[in-house]
């Protein structure tokens, strides 16, 4: 057994079967839609995530919330108590307060438990570009480097994990709060698509704005050019706000353009959809920068 285990949040968003087979602990993080509280986790036991969109579609207002420090205590001391270290990598500390709730529960528990390891990263980082993060961080491990060795790779590369993408129903942003009323009425009229990325201090900004749907999928395209590294080499992510098929066209679209090595798939899930909404195409690569 591995003297260390590799951890994340539910926001990662990274699908049930690579979870499995990279052995990863799961923080799940929770929505509350109509006052009641759902727990996200990759295999989807609590909430569906397309009945999760089917609530947004129907004009449901999600709303999140970080995890406690309690919550953290609990999660890490049985992996401590099993005699293994813990890498956790956080969602983005610009989008929640997740990350510092589990700085705090780190503290306490190296007072207990002295002889033990926990090593908290910031990942600067959301939904599937957070996984992709994770995913290069369990490939590190696997050449049975040190806790310290991965996520010192970890700190020096989450930089360069670019989160490239659109929403599609500006309603969604208005009733989370992340757009103004005037904002959502005139974007709708006038056609408007945000692109949007994850900058270097972790938060969500305009990028782009592109007129229509088809022309913000294009310049997501147009905008890997000239940053990506290696592509050739790359397993690159994609998530979907409930939108497969139009994801798929997209992932071809960059296979025949920059004929990337591989791309796997996932929904948005409810942490980050409860704010982008259906509908939202994220993409997720290794860059020069972001």
């Amino acid at each position: 057994m591995k003297s260390f285990v590799i951890a994340t949040d539910s926001c990662a968003d990274l699908p049930q079967k690579l979870v499995e087979e990279m052995e990863l602990k799961i923080v799940p993080l929770s929505v509350e839609i109509e006052g009641k509280n759902y727990f996200h986790y990759p295999d989807e036991r609590e909430l569906k995530v397309r009945d999760f969109y089917e609530m947004l579609r129907n004009k449901k207002v999600a709303i999140t919330s970080l995890v406690n420090v309690g919550a953290f205590l609990s999660f890490f001391e049985p992996l401590l108590k099993n005699g293994q270290d813990i890498l956790y990598i956080a969602f983005s500390s610009a989008l929640s307060g997740t990350y510092q709730s589990s700085v705090v529960a780190k503290e306490e528990l190296l007072k207990q438990y002295p002889e033990r390891k926990i090593i908290v990263v910031d990942s600067r980082s959301a939904s599937m570009g957070q996984g992709l993060l994770v995913y290069h961080a369990w490939q590190e491990s696997l050449k049975n480097n040190s806790i310290e060795e991965t996520a010192d790779w970890v700190e020096k590369n989450k930089l360069k994990h670019i989160h490239i993408f659109t929403v599609d129903d500006l309603g969604t942003l208005r009733r989370g709060g992340r757009l103004s009323d005037v904002s959502a009425i005139l974007g709708t009229i006038l056609r408007i698509k945000p692109i949007l990325h994850v900058t270097d201090e972790g938060k969500l900004v305009p990028l782009r704005k592109a007129r229509g749907r088809s022309f913000s999928l294009e310049q997501m395209v147009d905008l890997i050019e000239g940053n990506i590294e290696k592509p050739e080499e790359q397993t690159i992510f994609i998530s979907h706000g409930d939108c497969i098929e139009e994801a798929m066209e997209i992932g071809q679209k960059i296979k025949e353009k920059y004929g990337v090595k591989d791309i796997k798939y996932n929904h948005v899930g409810p942490i980050i959809g409860a704010h982008s909404g259906p509908g939202t195409i994220a993409i997720f690569f290794v860059g020069q920068k972001r």
